[in-house]
């Protein structure tokens, strides 16, 4: 249908509430390089000239502009009709992802500014609203070319090169209004113990002191748990005993239904009861010991750049990976939206959330400011989700980053989450101390070689961590305790998209080639007892880089059932 709402699905499936307005759709659009709209008071301008399909990326072909140079600025604009019913109580206005520096304005009026391009925000905007047509104007700053905005794979010099590719600017998450009452749950952190049978929440409060905040647990319908407990100023605590013990896990994703109550507010949400430890080399999830077969995940699509055109197309990579015998990802150099996350949690995929770091300068002061405060929002949105088993918040990081904020960031991630798997950055240069299991990057495309190197950790010897440092790779300090191969693999693979794009070392001639180099590389770490985890590069490809399993339409490259006997089989360190 041509007037159909794009991506018209609830954009928060763990904090559920009935009375929302989606937005997206059909927006006045209007592209500003030279940064003048705040002089020339854009926010009060009655139109502009151009449209986009919010929320694609205006580089992106479904939002009707795909421009795909450079833009500093990009402004939006639509009007919206309040009957005085929708006025009652305190409407939020909710922004899933904006890049990167963004600006409100409610009927002209300034309604915040957000900074970060991959958190989702909002703005109570109740007291610049009005019966009737109401104005809502948007602003967007970007620049991936400056150190001070951490940008991740997207490019800073061309339209799309080497492993860096199409920008995204401005809106690229659904953008829509919601009304609650005025006294309302704000967020619940909701942390589970599989040993104890239990569930924490802590809960943030908006004007609700002295109130009662319930919560119903239920699982397959049956009510089977409930508590209750008196807010303060602007939290409440809940601990919840439950009887029925439905652990989450990879073979058994089973969810539970959580509904919490506070005077009219009603919010629906939902949990996993599963423990994870990392300890002797290995990693546990619930007590059982578990290999991570990773794929490496970088969420580009070929029309929509950073957004999925589709729920389903979420869904879809999730099953691609599982088809070819992979039980998880590296969310990679990018923060993928509460959907996606919801879908892991049903299908029993284990992520690790990243944060995309490239292009921050992590060498001064300015990491602190650019960093911290959009970490610390991720943490708090995404810090529910079962399927999420590990943080690790820099990725390929050289020696002379900021150690002091190194520390920073691994105290302030473990303060806020002890429950999950921690790793400074990826790959490369770590700090001592800022982390839980020593991982490293290898593309290596010999397998022979590869499985000689590292079948030296079986007996005890260290293994130099290759690094990327001062322009070329360097064999940096030698490490026995090696148990992630976070990156491996990117066998070169073309399959007719992208002629002139590249992969890693030199490309497979055929189908036979690729499997036996694949099969080669996953067995030496399948078969070693001092990994317990590894990371294969890549999901699909991407643009010109060209080492996915699938092409960049998700077209599979191999027969998935043959990559799936070669990654699913027992590895050594499993139970």
């Amino acid at each position: 249908m041509k007037n159909a709402i794009p991506r018209p699905e609830y954009p928060r499936p763990q904090f559920v509430r009935e009375n929302w307005t989606n937005l997206n759709g059909e927006w006045e659009f209007r592209i500003d390089n030279e940064q003048s709209g705040f002089a020339e008071r854009f926010e009060s301008f009655e139109h502009f000239d151009d449209k986009i399909i919010v929320p694609f990326c205006p580089e992106s072909k479904l939002s009707g502009v795909e421009h795909k140079n450079f833009m500093l600025g990009v402004w939006y604009k639509r009007k919206i009709d309040l009957t005085e019913d929708k006025l009652c109580g305190t409407t939020y206005l909710h922004i899933g992802a904006c890049d990167y520096e963004t600006h409100v304005f409610i009927n002209g009026e300034p309604a915040g500014p957000h900074y970060g391009g991959y958190s989702s925000f909002s703005f109570d905007i109740t007291d610049h609203l009005k019966v009737g047509t109401n104005d809502i104007t948007i602003f967007a700053a970007d620049d991936v070319r400056s150190p001070k905005q951490p940008s991740g794979k997207q490019c800073p010099t061309l339209y799309s090169c080497g492993c860096s590719y199409t920008r995204t600017t401005g809106i690229w998450q659904t953008v829509w209004l919601e009304n609650v009452p005025n006294a309302h749950l704000k967020s619940a952190k909701m942390t589970p113990s599989l040993q104890n049978g239990t569930l924490s929440v802590k809960a943030s409060t908006v004007n609700c002191e002295g109130l009662t905040l319930s919560a119903t647990v239920r699982f397959d319908g049956k009510e089977i748990a409930k508590a209750e407990t008196v807010c303060g100023w602007r939290s409440a605590d809940l601990y919840i005993k439950i009887p029925e013990i439905h652990p989450w896990s990879i073979k058994t994703p089973d969810l539970y239904d959580i509904e919490f109550k506070v005077s009219d507010d009603v919010v629906k949400s939902y949990f996993g009861l599963r423990d994870i430890a990392f300890r002797d080399g290995k990693f546990y999830l619930n007590g059982k010991s578990v290999f991570q077969r990773l794929i490496l995940d970088q969420g580009f699509y070929p029309d929509g750049i950073y957004t999925a055109p589709t729920d389903d197309e979420l869904i879809a990579d999730i099953r691609r990976a599982q088809n070819m015998g992979y039980n998880g990802a590296r969310l990679h150099e990018k923060v993928f939206e509460p959907r996606f996350l919801y879908h892991c949690d049903r299908l029993g995929y284990l992520v690790w959330g990243e944060y995309p770091n490239w292009g921050g300068d992590c060498t001064g002061m300015q990491c602190y400011e650019s960093f911290l405060p959009e970490w610390r929002e991720i943490l708090e949105r995404d810090y529910s989700h079962p399927s999420i088993i590990g943080w690790c918040p820099l990725n390929e990081t050289e020696r002379h980053i900021n150690r002091r904020f190194i520390r920073t960031l691994a105290d302030f991630t473990r303060s806020y989450d002890p429950t999950r798997l921690f790793i400074d950055s990826s790959g490369w240069v770590h700090e001592e101390g800022c982390y839980d299991l020593y991982d490293v990057h290898d593309y290596c495309g010999d397998p022979a070689t590869f499985k000689a190197k590292y079948d030296k950790l079986i007996e005890g010897e260290a293994v130099p961590a290759t690094a990327w440092l001062d322009g070329k790779f360097h064999d940096e300090e030698l490490h026995a305790d090696i148990a992630f191969m976070s990156e491996f693999g990117g066998i070169a693979y073309k399959k007719g998209e992208n002629d002139g794009g590249w992969g890693y070392g030199k490309s497979a001639t055929d189908e036979a080639e690729f499997v036996a180099r694949y099969k080669g590389l996953v067995d030496a770490m399948l078969d070693n007892p001092k990994i317990c985890a590894f990371c294969y590069t890549q999901l699909t490809d991407v643009e010109q880089e060209q080492n996915g399993l699938y092409t960049y339409h998700r077209v599979p490259k191999v027969n998935p059932e043959i990559l799936k006997e070669i990654t699913a089989r027992k590895a050594a360190v499993e139970d």
